[in-house]
């Protein structure tokens, strides 16, 4: 199964250069790196990315993440894949940059599409 993190442009050039990130600010308060699946994916970006403009979508397996993957309840009750280490680049299997006009909704349908 493939899972998606969402992140800003300079957070995806840090992963890029450093080759790994415990994610994004967020992330890091709350101690796990956040995902969302296919699902959840448009819902995620509408509430935490409202005034970006541009994004990157990577596609992770979560096959690749072992037990530092847990399956715990989140937004209304359902469950949010969150990872409890570091995020490798080695870890991403798809990785997109999606663009949008100020004040359009997110368009990620292409975006998360398990290859």
């Amino acid at each position: 199964m493939q899972i998606y993190k969402l992140l800003h442009p300079n957070e995806y050039a840090a992963l890029r250069t450093d080759a790994e990130t415990l994610g994004a600010p967020v992330d890091l308060a709350d101690g796990f790196i956040h995902f969302s699946t296919a699902d959840q994916l448009q819902e995620t970006a509408r509430r935490h990315f409202s005034q970006a403009t541009v994004l990157w979508v990577l596609g992770v397996d979560t096959g690749s993440l072992g037990d530092t993957l847990k399956w715990e309840p989140s937004r209304g009750g359902a469950l949010f894949p969150h990872l409890y280490g570091k995020l490798l680049l080695s870890h991403i299997r798809d990785e997109r940059e999606v663009h949008r006009a100020p004040g359009e909704l997110w368009s990620l349908e292409d975006a998360a599409v398990d290859r």
